[in-house]
């Protein structure tokens, strides 16, 4: 639903407009704030229509504030409140996504984003948990102190985005956190179709690109377009890719878009919604964790597919072989593959940029020694979290990103981008030219703000179509090593505590000494324990030369720390 609204609450009637729309799976909402001063009756009122459940805790991360949904309605009420402090702290535009992303259906989450479409500053984590977890007597006191030191100017225009994905909660928690915005002032309401972008197109006064679904639509086409145009057998065969997109907003994103792509690229959608749950045996996270396809994709031997995952921030590609195999391939060789592409380019152009990936301790050991020892190309390992990896690719003229999940983007610095471009128009050697053309094109078909799938598909296929890959080849590039993620049940996460980028635990005591002694056991091993950011859980991740060495390595250090770490339930079994 387009609802546009006008009017002040507390006594004068608000004027709406509504009109149906084909779907109502998705939605956008760019919200205007102009009331200077905050209104603290109002806010007691309307927090009162959004109960702080008794004993409910929750703590702001990497995904923001996820949960079972019934648990969220004052969350998302005072997210809302938040978002228009902040907006005004930085006098920019900021963005509400209501989603849980890869969770089962009956989770949501929100999470905030910051002005160039990036995740919300460490400093206002704190804010959020703060706020979020206030009894209701002491809302007015935390806002107050948030404003005081984060220097808020109350006397500041506040512009906010909000968008959700596709779940039943997520129209009714959207609802509530522009119930927490509106208590700071009038509202407008629109639909606006990508909540990163959106946020990064206002606030660089559209220098990024139009601040619209068809500003999307046809940036990104029209990049692809070109790069394709490119290849070598453009335009003689037809490039057919069958997609999952995990019953969720995916599949909304890929049909409207689908009229702006050239003619010899055909997307097959599956689990688009119409039929099945959000993210149920299916997307891309149940592909990574489980190693086979989605249901209700059908897959013929070298037919390449891929899945998004719920809310389209995530990707991963997979085939079958002649003999049934499933192949599975994650965010690391999508980094690998866009990492020689543009190096290659590079290279053709003659500049001295600085690239580098960045990594977490997921990588599989093969695509780190694959990029440092035979591509040259400087590898860095980060804590978990697309915010730490969006971080780190800043340092860099040209930093390519992906979580082994599949999440992740290239950023160039403003340097890069503006070098390249100007190569790309004034260059008189041609092939130093060309290279700098298909570079901008690049640039241009990168959502920089943030991982993205549709983005990200398209800057795969396009570097397929220009290498002349096959998918087969391109997961030759390298043999991952077998590997195996587990999790424990433990009584507290917090007795975890790790250094190194996650990749050594520090406490408890002797628990790095045990795994260290257990690795030694196994060829070409490597073993890490880290507590989960959202459950009380320990997740181990094991490589070695063999899965039955991974999955042995696996169960021995699961042991480990089921008895150091303070384990609940049975002990794991043998995998």
């Amino acid at each position: 639903m387009v609802v546009c609204a006008s009017g002040a609450w507390g006594g004068v009637d608000t004027v709406a407009l509504a009109r149906r729309v084909p779907t109502e799976r998705v939605g956008r909402a760019a919200i205007r704030i102009k009331q200077p001063e905050m209104d603290y009756e109002a806010l007691k009122k309307y927090s009162a229509l959004h109960p702080k459940p008794a004993g409910v805790t929750l703590q702001y991360g990497t995904a923001g504030f996820r949960t079972k949904a019934e648990q969220l309605d004052h969350v998302m009420f005072r997210m809302g409140l938040l978002a228009v402090l902040r907006s005004k702290a930085v006098v920019s535009t900021v963005g509400i996504m209501v989603t849980a992303s890869h969770n089962p259906e009956e989770d949501n989450g929100v999470k905030l984003v910051d002005p160039l479409g990036e995740m919300l500053h460490p400093s206002w984590e704190e804010y959020a948990t703060q706020l979020a977890n206030a009894e209701e007597q002491e809302l007015q006191k935390i806002i107050t102190e948030i404003c005081q030191k984060a220097a808020v100017n109350q006397h500041k225009d506040a512009s906010v985005f909000i968008g959700r994905d596709t779940r039943p909660s997520s129209e009714k928690l959207s609802q509530s956190a522009i119930d927490g915005i509106s208590v700071l002032g009038d509202y407008g309401l629109v639909t606006t179709p990508q909540l990163h972008y959106m946020v990064c197109c206002r606030n660089t006064q559209e220098q990024y690109g139009k601040a619209t679904l068809e500003g999307y639509y046809e940036k990104l086409s029209k990049a692809f377009t070109e790069l394709i145009k490119q290849s070598p057998k453009s335009g003689e065969s037809q490039r057919h890719l069958k997609i999952d997109c995990a019953n969720g907003i995916g599949a909304l994103k890929l049909s409207e878009m689908e009229p702006y792509f050239p003619k010899e690229v055909l997307i097959h959608l599956y689990n688009d919604g119409t039929k099945e749950k959000l993210n149920h045996l299916c997307g891309a996270d149940f592909v990574k964790i489980h190693q086979k396809p989605p249901r209700g994709l059908d897959m013929k031997p070298n037919e390449r597919c891929c899945s998004f995952d719920g809310d389209a921030d995530r990707i991963v590609y997979y085939y079958k072989d002649a003999t049934g195999h499933f192949h599975l391939i994650d965010g690391d060789k999508i980094a690998t593959l866009i990492s020689i592409f543009l190096k290659e380019l590079l290279a053709k152009v003659g500049h001295t940029l600085k690239m580098a990936v960045v990594q977490t301790a997921y990588a599989n050991g093969s695509s780190t020694r694959y990029l440092e020892e035979t591509l040259k190309v400087p590898v860095h390992c980060v804590k978990t979290g697309v915010k730490h990896l969006h971080h780190k690719a800043q340092e860099f003229d040209v930093g390519v990103y992906f979580e082994a999940n599949g999440h992740g983007t290239v950023l160039f610095s403003k340097a890069a981008e503006t070098k390249i471009r100007q190569l790309a128009k004034e260059e008189k050697d041609d092939e130093k030219r060309e290279a700098a053309q298909v570079l901008e094109n690049m640039i241009d078909l990168i959502n920089q703000t943030v991982g993205d799938a549709v983005s990200d598909m398209l800057v795969i296929e396009a570097i397929l179509a220009l290498k002349g890959l096959t998918v087969q080849q391109w997961d030759a590039i390298y043999t991952d090593l077998p590997n195996r993620l587990l999790k424990v049940q433990v009584a507290d996460r917090r007795v975890i505590d790790t250094t190194d980028a996650e990749r050594r635990a520090v406490a408890p005591l002797g628990l790095q000494e045990k795994i260290d002694a257990l690795v030694k056991k196994y060829r070409l091993s490597r073993a890490f324990v880290r507590p989960s950011g959202t459950e009380d859980v320990v997740r181990i991740y094991t490589e070695a030369d063999t899965q039955e060495n991974a999955d042995a390595l696996a169960h021995e250090v699961s042991l480990t720390v089921y008895h150091l770490a303070g384990g609940r339930g049975a002990p794991p079994q043998p995998i």
